[in-house]
């Protein structure tokens, strides 16, 4: 509480002045602030309208895109720590392919729904777009992302420990509406999710999770999913893991088994200390991360400022995030911050008051169904050290008394 009345009484002091300034009938001479609006006027006009909107040429945000030999098989990273709120931009949005980006007409994409089912159905773009739609908010994440916290040298700043991982609000018609009108026989328990990439990536999915939230997305945060995100046509399975939400979606295969796929035996498995390895582990586990302050950010100084991060979980609601600024000794309740959402991103806040000296921030966080965020040393009791997928332990960043962040 101390510090949430330093930080607002720090507020409400600048309000003060600024009210004070404004009120003075006949001041003898123009104070700071105003000199200050009155440097921001122009005389001159603007940029005219464009037919697209631009960033602001004053901001450089921009995107990780790590080396590789194989272009078309890499990925690249959310800056998390640049973003705001729980939508993640369009143009933000993390990447990850296998055979590159086809270049698809919508014109000329079809849907095929067939195996076990009554009757075998094409679908169009178009015809899509005739039938009820849905729109939900949902974060989607890689696998892999933050698979190299496993070991003891860990990643630098967040973009490269957790950007594999994006939150948009996705549009688009129910698949379990699909397979209804399809006509899913009785004994089916499985789908084969194929898309229209070079390498025809494709993966077994529950039926279960198909009639439960799972949807045919075409549109993202208001426009048509871009290319990279699967354009025309995507799965979406929310809370399941990055790879089975296939791009650019072609055909659905109903079966009564699993289809035990390149993707989800080579790949997309989990190998334990014992050489047993686990398979289908598809909701992502309840994750948090700071990102202001984070690794390769600098504090200008003491004084009161805003702790803030994510949160989010593939089982369902985060119900409650805490944050520790003595490395995990003691904690504190972090505000979620509205809306808070069923398998999305959830901003957290802690208002904060840096005395300068060295610090190490964390967090940790709770779903609704009662789990708890692990430590690296609970993750690997259990796990081992074998996998590079779905993991989900602590993030600490240490702050030095110059104000640099690094991880800790």
């Amino acid at each position: 509480m101390k510090d949430r009345r330093n930080f607002l009484g720090f507020g409400l002091a600048t309000g003060a002045a600024v009210t004070l300034t404004y009120c003075a009938s006949e001041p003898a001479a123009k104070s700071g602030a105003a000199a200050a609006l009155e440097d921001e006027g122009r005389d001159q006009l603007g940029k005219v309208v464009t037919a697209y909107g631009e960033r602001s040429t004053f901001e450089k945000t921009a995107r990780l895109v790590p080396d590789t030999k194989t272009p078309a098989t890499s990925s690249s990273r959310t800056p998390l720590a640049d973003t705001y709120g729980i939508i993640t931009p369009n143009a933000l949005h993390f990447e990850r392919h296998h055979a590159g980006v086809p270049k698809i007409d919508p014109a000329e994409h079809k849907l095929l729904i067939h195996g076990m089912v009554d009757r075998p159905l094409v679908f169009t773009l178009d015809d899509l777009k005739r039938l009820p739609s849905v729109s939900r908010v949902h974060f989607v994440e890689c696998a892999g992302n933050t698979g190299g916290e496993w070991g003891l040298k860990t990643a630098p700043d967040v973009t490269r420990s957790h950007g594999l991982a994006s939150c948009s609000e996705w549009t688009g018609v129910s698949l379990k509406l699909l397979l209804e009108e399809a006509g899913v026989q009785k004994a089916a328990q499985w789908l084969l999710a194929e898309g229209a990439d070079a390498c025809k990536m494709a993966r077994s999915v529950p039926i279960s999770k198909a009639m439960d939230d799972a949807m045919i997305a075409y549109a993202q945060n208001g426009e048509a999913i871009r290319p990279e995100q699967g354009y025309p046509l995507r799965l979406l399975l929310p809370g399941y893991e990055g790879n089975i939400n296939v791009k650019w979606l072609r055909r659905i295969k109903v079966s009564d088994q699993p289809f035990y796929t390149k993707d989800e035996t080579s790949k997309y498995t989990e190998l334990l200390a014992d050489g047993k390895a686990m398979i289908f582990t598809l909701p992502m586990d309840a994750k948090s991360v700071i990102t202001r302050p984070s690794g390769g950010q600098k504090l200008k100084g003491p004084g009161a400022l805003e702790i803030t991060g994510l949160a989010w979980s593939g089982r369902g609601k985060i119900t409650k995030v805490e944050v520790s600024t003595d490395g995990g000794a003691t904690w504190k309740p972090a505000q979620l911050q509205d809306p808070v959402l069923t398998k999305a991103f959830t901003r957290f806040r802690l208002p904060w008051t840096w005395d300068g000296t060295e610090v190490q921030l964390v967090s940790r966080c709770w779903d609704e169904t009662g789990y708890q965020q692990p430590t690296r040393e609970e993750l690997v009791a259990v796990r081992g050290m074998n996998s590079n997928y779905h993991c989900n332990v602590r993030k600490t960043w240490k702050i030095a008394a110059d104000g640099s962040v690094t991880n800790a």
